[in-house]
């Protein structure tokens, strides 16, 4: 397995984290467990958004692994 291909793979993961932090935000009935649902859901979405950058910076440094 490539580093690219490795990245990407963990950028899906990230993505599913978040998408599971947001549902635990809204889902959750404890004001302090939505609020640092919340705030971490908005920091892996900083973290996605740094690592799709990375990608891309990949992709066009290697055009070979874009599309992995």
């Amino acid at each position: 397995m490539t580093v690219a291909s490795q990245v990407k793979q963990c950028l899906s993961s990230l993505k599913g984290i978040e998408a599971s932090l947001g549902a635990f935000a809204l889902k959750s009935e404890d004001e302090e467990a939505r609020k640092v649902f919340h705030e971490t859901c908005l920091q892996t979405r900083r973290v996605i958004a740094d690592i799709e950058n990375r990608v891309g910076e990949m992709e066009r440094e290697e055009p070979q692994y874009k599309g992995f």
